[in-house]
């Protein structure tokens, strides 16, 4: 942007680099990223757009990859990290490092991987008759703003031997730490099935709520995925933003408000929906299908390495994983289901109703009486 004599302010190279792509720009609170139009991207080959949802804050943002049948995206590297989800399709993808060693793996819908800091790699559609559609999670809004050139972005010849990690990480396999609830991590660089991965009981989020954390090719990503059984819904909590919510299983709804707000923003989700809530929002999640309902968050910080010193002290080392799951009477971010508009609870009795689903907070010692009654 040119201001008053000319001077250049107020730029966002990240912003101008999209453009030049000539991307396709979807955005909103919400994307459906199996109805989202795409186009071809010379760049990789294949069709794709960018997905610049309301939450998407400052560091992170969202790509939608679309391989048509049978195609593979150009070989490509950059110094961006990334979360890659498999919405939909089947195929695989080839990384190869600068020391000549190679890694290879198969993905199905529900997989999820990382690509190692600056490595060459390629996606391969494997179905010679259905489409593959992923969702790449990414720091690329970060590192344009900070260097804004192209060419050092993917052009860059370091090579980062330290992200490759175990030839186990990339066969399905990984190492567990167990921290506390809310706080195991599962270190890897490949999960073959999110919706089958075993999670971590992590009741103080909500009646029955199970977790996992995720360090992925030891980069500055996050990613977790956290299971709502059926019959119950999640506290509500708030938040920094960038954290893009993929739904795994099931399906049901999101709530969405700023404190003091007496009205609610809402999200109906199922597989392929995906939103990041945005910066100190509340949001509160509800399951209104038969079977648990999984979710995949990914964006930038995680907890081996906090982006901001803000996510240093809400990642915490008290039992309640700092500010996310502590009430907020106390400080924290979550607010108690005692504690909650008593319409939410109401909203939720009518939404299990019409989905003919029995409430079943009932059988979880950690529901409140006031919900186990109601419910």
């Amino acid at each position: 942007m040119a201001e008053g004599n000319g001077a250049r302010l107020r730029l966002n190279p990240y912003n101008d680099w999209v453009e030049r792509e000539g991307l396709i720009v979807h955005e909103g609170l919400a994307c459906d990223l199996l109805t989202a139009e795409t186009k071809f991207w010379p760049r990789l080959g294949v069709n794709g757009a960018a997905v610049h949802l309301r939450g998407r804050g400052d560091f992170s943002n969202l790509f939608l990859i679309d391989i048509p049948p049978g195609k593979s995206t150009e070989p490509i590297r950059h110094l961006y990290e990334e979360v890659v989800y498999v919405v939909e399709g089947r195929g695989s993808t080839q990384i190869e490092f600068a020391d000549g060693r190679t890694h290879s793996f198969e993905w199905q819908p529900r997989s999820m991987f990382a690509i190692p800091l600056n490595a060459k790699y390629r996606l391969h559609n494997g179905d010679g008759k259905n489409r593959a559609i992923l969702g790449t999670v990414t720091s690329m809004p970060l590192m344009m703003k900070i260097f804004h050139n192209d060419s050092f972005i993917f052009e860059n010849t370091h090579f980062f031997e330290d992200r490759i990690g175990k030839d186990t990480h990339y066969n399905g396999s990984g190492d567990l730490t167990m921290i506390r609830p809310g706080s195991n991590i599962w270190e890897t660089n490949f999960v073959p099935d999110l919706g089958s991965i075993e999670l971590h009981t992590w009741n103080e989020r909500g009646a029955g709520s199970s977790n996992l954390m995720f360090i992925l090719a030891d980069s500055n990503m996050h990613a977790h995925v956290s299971q709502i059984q059926a019959g119950t819904y999640k506290k509500a909590h708030r938040h920094g933003a960038g954290r893009h919510v993929f739904t795994v299983t099931g399906k049901g709804y999101s709530l969405l408000w700023y404190e003091g707000e007496a009205e609610w923003e809402r999200v109906d989700w199922r597989p392929g929906v995906v939103f990041p809530p945005v910066e100190n929002q509340f949001h509160q999640h509800f399951v209104t299908s038969q079977e648990p309902s999984r979710y995949m968050a990914a964006g930038t910080s995680n907890q081996r390495y906090p982006l901001t010193e803000a996510a240093r002290v809400n990642s915490g080392t008290d039992a309640a994983q700092g500010a996310v799951a502590r009430s907020v009477k106390d400080g924290g971010g979550q607010i108690e289901y005692e504690d909650q508009d008593p319409r939410i609870h109401a909203l939720w009795l009518e939404e299990m109703h019409k989905n003919g689903v029995t409430p079943q907070f009932d059988k979880y010692e950690t529901a409140p009486k006031v919900l186990t009654a109601a419910g």
